[in-house]
Formats: structure tokens, sequence, C-alpha cells
């Protein structure tokens, strides 16, 4: 998978998701830190990544609409702390099927995961 880590994130978790098997890049790496929101948007879908991100700004479904954009990853924890939110980040990676988050808006707490996936069309007949 193509990731992009926004500026809130750990940026160890290239390392640890790398040995994964992932393609992963840093807004800091591309200069994009302060930048507005949509900077970092247009960037990540330009590359086809994979945003994560701790940025409540993209968890609305009606902007970001499941099944148009590669996919992103909102994580968010009580207790957010650098350790926590990479610990959180390599277990979720580690423990499920994070290819079929593509297109999709996932949300992640601590001891829970919401996925929302594009609709489905209705069958014929």
């Amino acid at each position: 998978m193509r990731i992009k880590l926004d500026e809130n994130l750990p940026t160890c978790l290239v390392a640890d998701l790398g040995p994964l098997g992932h393609d992963v890049d840093t807004t800091h790496s591309e200069r994009l830190d302060g930048l507005p929101d949509a900077a970092v948007w247009d960037a990540a879908q330009k590359t086809r990544r994979f945003l994560i991100t701790q940025d409540l700004d993209f968890s609305d479904a009606r902007r970001f609409v499941p099944g148009t954009h590669c996919g992103l990853l909102l994580v968010r924890m009580g207790a957010p702390g650098r350790e926590a939110l990479a610990a959180r980040v390599r277990e979720l990676f580690q423990i499920e099927a994070v290819e079929s988050w593509v297109g999709c808006i996932v949300v992640a707490t601590e001891i829970k995961l919401r996925i929302r996936r594009a609709p489905t069309p209705p069958s014929a007949g």
C-alpha cells in the first residue's frame, strides 16, 4: 500500500510500516507541514497514497466520499502520545487486512475500528 503520513503522526512509522511491504512517505518529507488540509489531501491523491492522520477535518464522509479517493485512516485516541499512536497504527497494519481499506474512511480508536466503504450498487435482477 502507498501511504502518506500527516504531520501529526510519528515519523518512526515510516520505518515500522516499510518492512510490512508498504511504501510510506510523510508530509514533512514533501515540505507540506503547516499547509492547509486541502494541500495535504491533494498531494496524497496525486501520488495515489492512503492518508493516515489525526485531523478531524478529514472525517467528513460528505466531503471525502468513500470510493472517490485512495482512502484515509483517522486515528482518534483519548491519550494520543506519540508512542501510543505509533503502537496503535503498527498494530492495525499487522493484524488487519489494510489493503481492503483503499477508498475507505477508517476511524480507529484504542479499542474500535470503523470502516466506511463506498456504497455498493443494488444488484440488477
